[in-house]
């Protein structure tokens, strides 16, 4: 079954589905957050460079901030006018992506 990612996940599903994700926080009632540390700035960067490469083939990008070892990113679906399924799938990935370069 093909899952439609630019459906927007209902109200009532939101808390419980992001309450699965590792440290994501839903603000606003359409957007995710998460604040990734590193133990230095360049490894922060080389994150938010994976980020990007990541976004681009996709064609979903996220909001993010690098202050100092510290990156926050934050994640919607403008086309959906919300929190999706691809969010969701983004923020596992991003998670992913952490662990694979920190070892955390």
């Amino acid at each position: 079954m093909m899952v439609n990612k630019e459906k927007r996940i209902l109200e009532g599903e939101k808390e419980k589905r992001v309450a699965q994700l590792d440290g994501w926080k839903l603000t606003d009632g359409k957007f995710i957050v998460k604040r990734y540390r590193f133990t230095d700035f360049l490894t922060g960067v080389q994150f938010v460079n994976h980020i990007a490469e990541f976004s681009e083939e996709i064609q979903h990008h996220p909001f993010i901030s690098i202050d100092y070892k510290m990156v926050t990113l934050k994640l919607t679906s403008w086309n959906a006018k919300g929190l999706t399924e691809l969010d969701l799938t983004c923020a596992q990935k991003y998670d992913g992506l952490y662990e694979s370069i920190t070892g955390k």
